[in-house]
């Protein structure tokens, strides 16, 4: 099969998957504990806005990568040609994967300490060892590789604007999210985050 075509079919299955993983995993912690580990904050607020620009271009996203398959409508990607070469679209596919192994590593760590968005009612522990002894935020360092892949898997105007959208709103997540745990955890965080850096 060649690569093109590889990748092609590849994307359209990976974002799919990674929908019903997110979907399932956050429906079974729900079901185990009682209350959701999704967390929009209140709308209208900033985070609020993180989740539905990220919510939008995931959709757009899955329906760009599922409609590749049998639709020829690459002409309305913006294809960057000279980057759409093979070896680049399996590095952008081997990030994808390592960025997928990396979320899953970090998401089965924390458990049921697992928490997307900023949880008030039920706030995680502080976990500072394991992954967070490397870095505040891994799962938000594996999305940002997770997207370089997939603009190299896929170079493009459209994905290019997803990688400059989608990095945009993880580092101000990262941000919100940071300070959310700053406010619950006081000395505690504030010790750990001069011990550990941001990213890496």
């Amino acid at each position: 099969m060649p690569i093109e075509l590889f990748t092609r079919h590849f994307l359209g299955l990976f974002f799919l998957m990674i929908g019903l993983l997110y979907g399932c995993r956050s429906l079974g912690l729900s079901q185990r504990c009682g209350y959701s580990h999704i967390h929009y904050g209140e709308p209208g607020s900033a985070t609020w806005w993180h989740r539905q620009s990220f919510n939008l271009f995931r959709a757009a996203i899955l329906g760009v990568c599922l409609a590749r398959i049998p639709f020829p409508i690459d002409g309305w990607l913006g294809m960057i040609e000279p980057l759409y070469q093979p070896g680049i679209l399996l590095i952008g596919v081997a990030l994808q994967l390592i960025a997928f192994a990396l979320i899953s590593y970090v998401q089965g760590y924390l458990n049921a300490d697992w928490r997307s968005g900023i949880d008030q009612d039920h706030p995680p522990s502080l976990i500072t060892d394991g992954p967070y002894g490397r870095s505040r935020n891994p799962i938000f360092l594996a999305i940002l590789i997770g997207q370089f892949g997939f603009f190299l898997a896929l170079p493009s105007l459209f994905s290019l604007v997803c990688l400059v959208v989608g990095a945009g709103v993880i580092l101000r997540q990262a941000r919100a999210e940071e300070s959310a745990l700053n406010r619950l955890h006081g000395s505690a965080y504030e010790e750990y985050r001069h011990r550990v850096p941001r990213w890496l």
